[in-house]
């Protein structure tokens, strides 16, 4: 699937993905390839993009929303972090 994080100053993460976790405002929950259709709000935490089974990027988000539309997953955030 598709995976694009945004943020208002500048796009950071667009890329084939196998999925992302992201922290919903009432918990941690993931996306992964094929997902049905969905809109969600975003809370304070830790987005991981699982770029395959092995390798996977950390973002720390002040939170935002995300979008899930014909197997591409749109992240808007406020403020984001590159964690090692």
């Amino acid at each position: 699937m598709t995976l694009e994080i945004l943020t208002p100053e500048k796009k950071l993460y667009n890329g084939e993905v196998y999925g992302v976790q992201l922290p919903g405002i009432e918990g941690l929950f993931e996306i992964l390839d094929k997902h049905a259709p969905l809109v969600s709000a975003l809370g304070k935490g830790n987005l991981k993009v699982l770029k395959d089974k092995q390798h996977t990027e950390n973002y720390s988000i002040q939170g935002g929303f995300v979008e899930v539309l014909n197997n591409k997953a749109t992240v808007l955030v406020e403020g984001a972090v590159a964690l090692d």
